[in-house]
This record gives structure tokens, sequence and C-alpha cells, in this order.
């Protein structure tokens, strides 16, 4: 077996189904998380809960969790087609020891991973998927017998989840009619049922998975065909979910994007205003628009900010006992209800806002204002020594001078490439770009 220097990603394992994630490494993953477990605690049979979404190699590799996990002592709570959240919710309210979600989020059908969750549906910190992925070839003496793993279906998990959601977000959607874009994924079953639940006038679309169709020109990713269809229907708003649904991106009535970072602004204020939100923080990534930043600084809410990456997020958000995180691109996590991004809660939190105050999505999103945004990607020969030259970062600091307080500048260097990315807000699309290309320049002559 050919592993990567890593395997676990910063969301799990990733790869094209049957090619790079094959039922015979999806086997030694579950199962070798089925010891880690046990070799920490042995003193009771271990239970660990198993999701997929739809696509069609999900069915492949939850046969392949399942045997691992199994042959391991685990027995497995199988709760079919979910969402990422409801599979962590679900593992803290079963009391299962262990949760196994196995989906590729927003990436096409071919793809697949698996995320896991420890016990309270948290995710598994660095140190244990290491353990686990050490552990991957080791030989074994299996149990069997009556120590073979069982195995049973939880028949009520998409009504579970939705009755956690509606306490979550109890606030009634009487009078909104929305349409939720569910992507062909998870979201296709729970998604439409909790909305109309909370009293919504609900029209689904891409909601009709097939195994092929997940993320096919759909979704958050794809936000043309909800604006297309809010329009259409005469709708309050819209809303998009991923392949997995734990993120949320919404339209307003006249089709216009309301993106995550908008998102958590609205959301932001509400809180604040109810006392909701501890010692007035919201916590988001350095990619966040400095729009963001702004709006949060006029209505007196701090706002603390990470790496990229929905898992620094919340390291932060539990760090300091923080009530609202998020990243622009949707994965927006409430910690009092959820223990990963809900993009079914969240467009729950966003409608009931705009129930609850009577005033349309486009009136609450104008809390911030997007600054032009430009991101230009810079091949190198070395990315850490091109951000570290001085005259790269004298080059930064003439440019930040220059914008003053309206503009920012990042650089960040890329998780998996030799690649700068150098990205610039400003007043203007044009300022921005100019300003971009020009710190391009001057990081590309480490080429």
């Amino acid at each position: 077996m050919l592993l990567m220097s890593r395997l676990f990603g910063t969301d799990g394992v990733r790869g094209l189904a049957n090619a790079d994630l094959t039922p015979e490494l999806a086997m030694s993953v579950a199962a070798a998380a089925a010891r880690v477990l046990y070799d920490r605690d042995d003193s009771k049979r271990r239970v660990a809960l198993v999701g997929r979404d739809p696509r069609a190699s999900g069915e492949m590799l939850e046969a392949a969790v399942t045997a691992g996990l199994t042959s391991a002592g685990a027995d497995v709570l199988r709760v079919g087609v979910l969402p990422t959240p409801a599979v962590a919710h679900l593992v803290a309210e079963l009391g299962a020891d262990l949760g196994v979600m196995i989906s590729a989020s927003h990436n096409p059908m071919p793809d697949n991973g698996i995320k896991l969750f420890a016990a309270g549906g948290q995710k598994l910190p660095d140190v244990v998927e290491d353990e686990i992925e050490a552990r991957l070839a080791e030989q074994v003496e299996r149990p069997t017998g009556v120590h073979v793993g069982r195995v049973r279906d939880v028949p009520d998990a998409v009504q579970r989840y939705v009755d956690h959601l509606l306490e979550a977000a109890p606030q009634p959607l009487n009078g909104l009619k929305i349409v939720v874009d569910c992507a062909n994924g998870a979201a296709s079953t729970a998604a439409p049922e909790a909305y109309r639940r909370a009293g919504a006038d609900v029209v689904a679309i891409n909601a009709e998975p097939d195994g092929l169709n997940i993320n096919d020109g759909v979704g958050s990713t794809h936000l043309d065909v909800l604006q297309a269809a809010v329009v259409e229907h005469g709708a309050d708003l819209g809303v998009a979910h991923d392949g997995d649904a734990d993120r949320c991106l919404a339209v307003d009535a006249a089709g216009a994007v309301v993106d995550g970072d908008q998102i958590m602004a609205v959301l932001a204020v509400a809180m604040h205003e109810a006392g909701e939100l501890t010692e007035n923080t919201l916590v988001a990534t350095v990619m966040s628009n400095l729009g963001l930043h702004l709006a949060m600084r006029e209505h007196g809410v701090s706002l603390r900010t990470t790496a990229v990456g929905d898992r620094y997020v919340l390291e932060e958000l539990r760090s300091g006992g923080f009530a609202l995180g998020g990243e622009q691109s949707g994965h927006v996590v409430l910690p009092a209800h959820a223990t990963t991004g809900d993009g079914l809660l969240t467009a729950l939190r966003l409608m009931g806002r705009v129930a609850a105050t009577g005033t349309p999505l486009s009136s609450l999103a104008k809390v911030m204002r997007r600054l032009p945004q430009v991101l230009i990607n810079v091949r190198v020969a070395d990315k850490a020594a091109a951000v570290a030259a001085p005259e790269v970062a004298a080059a930064v600091a003439r440019t930040e001078a220059e914008l003053g307080e309206s503009g920012r500048v990042l650089l960040r260097q890329s998780g998996t490439e030799q690649l700068v990315r150098v990205m610039v807000e400003a007043q203007t699309e044009q300022s921005a770009q100019a300003a971009a290309e020009r710190l391009a320049e001057i990081v590309a002559s480490f080429r």
C-alpha cells in the first residue's frame, strides 16, 4: 500500500475513489481507528456510527469501513445518507465512541473521503490521526466469535437530526418562501424537511441524488442555478449547500449572492444584540474580507483570525469558548449547537433573522460591504524564501501604507505546491488589481 507523506489532510482522508481511496485503504483506516480506541480504553465494547453522502462510491466504501470496524470488534450503527454535521451530532446523541463520514464534500462525484469524529462529535486531533495512520499495516490478532462487531441500522436518523435543528433554531419561518439547492447531495431529504417543518414555503431543487449527479454544476459552488430559481419562483431568498451540507451560502430575492462573510456578519450582529455572542467575539480566517473586519468594528464586535481551514476556526472557538465562527466559503460553526460546520443550522438561523425582523436579506446583508478582492497565484522555486525575502516585505509594507485602513494585503504559502498566493483588497477593483499585480511581479522574481 502506497501512502502519502501524511494520509490525513485538513479534512480527513480524500482522493479518487477506488484509485487513491480504495476499499482496502478504507477498511484499514477503520480497523486502525477502532484498535486505537480500544487501546486507549478497553473497558467496554466500542460503538462506531457510519454515515455517507449519496455518491455512488459511498456504497462501496461504507461496506469497507463497516467491515474494518467490525473486524476490530466495534459495533456499527449505520445511519445511511446524512449530512456531515448530522453524523457529528448523532455521535454525541447516541453515545458512539467514533463517527465515520464518507464524503468528499464539494468535490466532484469520482472523489470520496473519510472524515472521523471522536466521542462527542468532535473532529479527531492530529495526534490521534497520526496514531491511526502509524498502525495501518500492523498485524494483529483479530477478535472471533461473540467478539466480532455487529451492525444495525438507525432508521430514524434523519428525524433525529431534524428534531435537533428545530430545537437549535426555534424561530418560525412562517411567511417566508425559500428555494434550497441541495446539490443532489446529503441534504436532499433533511434540508427541505427541516425548512418546511420550521414553517417556510420550500422549493427544493437538485434534491434527487442518483449517486452520479452530486455537485454536478449545482450547489454552493455553482450559485447561478439557485440565483435563477429564486427569481423564477419569486422567493424571499435562497440557500445552497454542498455535497455533505456542512456549508451554506445564500442569495437574496433579486439573486444577489450573500457569502459566508456576510452570513457571519448578520448572525454576529443578531447574537450580539441578544447577548449570545461570547465576549462579543467572532472567529474567522485570514481570508475573510476586510469588509467583515470593518463591519464588526462598527458594531462593537471583536474579530479573531485564524489560518485557513475550518479545523483552525474550531480550535480557536474551543480554546476561547466563543459562540460563532466560520469561513467565507460558508462553513459556519455555532458551538452551542454543533461541533462542526452545519449548513442547515446556519440557514435556519439566517432565515430566522429575516423572519424575526421582517427585513429582507438584501437589507440585512448590507451590514457589511464586501471590498473588491484580487487573488493571484505565483509559482516560485521556494515559497518560504519568497515570502520571507526583505524586498517582498518592503513591497508589502509600501502597498499597505498606500491602501491605509481601506485596504489589506495578504501573502500566503500554498500548503501543497510551490505557490505564493498574493491577495489584495481595496476600495476599487482597479486599485486592488494594480496592487496585486505589482506585488506578484516582485514575488515572481524568486522563480
